[in-house]
């Protein structure tokens, strides 16, 4: 069988002022190609298709429309993640399952459609067996990000850590060894490398996993950290759909190739992602060594950090916007003077905006302890 890893779509999610949904349509299409041109037969999607909790209704449009394609001719299975309300994902699933398509978002059980030329051949809170018309299968042990008012569990002395292995346990507790292995889900692994788009994603370690809790055989599809990178022994995050923050320049977006073979599952290939917008960090001395700059810059969104002897001007402002109109973010250091940039409330972080409250409250910053709690306690009442 094969399979396809993708993840971190976060559709509605904007580059500051800059609308992105198109791009994000555009990529999705991309990878619709892929699966036609590949033969792919299943596709894993390991969280966060949204960017917020209520998404505009642009966003779950694209989502539908995005997933129905994917689904032609092939099985789609979907878990949520931390930007996710799960139970609002998951609740077209009794449609979803007749188009071949598969939703955990908590607790709910993802309903089995008709036979298709890939379908669910059994499924319950914790697992799904996806098998083809020439009955090849594949086990899918499906964990939604994991927190306790998700999966309705109360407060113990428990590390999140441990009950992390335990749910993942769970999940395999139908699990006999005869077919190919699959963990689908939503974690941050210790010792990830995080970027700047994925928001307080560490919480100070309290959300990290080990990456020996990972099952050491079979193939583990993460989602949560936008770059591509390997966790655990057979472990792998395929990354975000688009570069979603600047740290992200030049840094290549994919989806992941898998094949079965016997009981195994194999990486086979990464599969670079031209779609969307590249984002560009520049550096120029002045105005207008940064115009000439900008000019050799096309359809990309871009950062510029401008190095002056004196305060820019509202008209050499000007001049730098009409000469790319990629220019999201101007960070101007004026010699002798500090970094000045202007930072808007909607680009902050829960944990920056917890921060800049309890400084003007308190005059002086939080413990790490109580911003951890602080955190914990948003994604438990999420």
């Amino acid at each position: 069988m094969v399979l396809l890893h993708t993840s971190d779509w976060h559709l509605g999610k904007r580059l500051m002022d800059r609308e992105r949904l198109p791009e994000q349509a555009e990529v999705l299409e991309e990878i619709a190609a892929v699966c036609d041109e590949r033969g792919v037969e299943l596709v894993l999607v390991a969280g966060d298709v949204f960017d917020t909790y209520l998404p505009p209704a642009e966003a779950e449009e694209l989502f539908f429309r995005a997933v129905k394609r994917l689904a032609e001719g092939r099985a789609v299975v979907i878990i949520s993640g931390n930007h996710d309300d799960g139970v609002r994902l998951a609740a077209s699933s009794s449609l979803a399952g007749e188009e071949g398509i598969y939703i955990f978002g908590g607790t709910n059980v993802p309903a089995i459609g008709a036979k298709r030329k890939v379908y669910a051949a059994e499924a319950d809170e914790r697992h799904i067996v996806i098998r083809t018309e020439k009955g090849e299968e594949v086990y899918i042990n499906a964990l939604p990000y994991p927190n306790e008012a998700r999966l309705k569990e109360d407060k113990t002395e428990e590390s999140y850590a441990d009950k992390t292995r335990r749910r993942i346990e769970r999940g395999d507790e139908a699990y006999d060894g005869r077919m190919p292995h699959v963990l689908l889900s939503h974690l941050f692994i210790a010792g990830g490398k995080v970027s700047e788009s994925e928001r307080d994603i560490a919480l100070g370690g309290a959300r990290a996993v080990p990456p020996e809790y990972l099952p050491d055989f079979g193939y583990t599809a993460l989602g949560h950290l936008h770059r591509m990178q390997k966790a655990g022994n057979c472990g792998y995050y395929s990354g975000s759909l688009l570069q979603y923050s600047f740290d992200e320049a030049n840094t290549e977006k994919c989806v992941l190739l898998l094949e079965t073979q016997g009981n195994q599952v194999n990486l086979v290939e990464k599969i670079p992602l031209k779609a969307g917008k590249q984002l560009v960090r520049l550096e120029a001395n002045g105005p207008l060594e940064a115009e000439e700059l900008l000019s050799r810059y096309e359809n990309c969104f871009i950062e510029l950090t401008l190095h002056l002897t004196a305060p820019l001007t509202a008209a050499d402002t000007q001049r730098l916007r009409a000469a790319n109109e990629g220019l999201v973010s101007l960070i101007t250091l004026v010699a002798g003077s500090e970094r000045e940039e202007v930072v808007l409330r909607s680009r902050l972080g829960a944990g920056e905006l917890f921060d800049e409250f309890y400084r003007s409250q308190y005059g002086k910053e939080p413990s790490p302890d109580l911003k951890r709690e602080f955190l914990l306690l948003l994604e438990e009442d999420a």
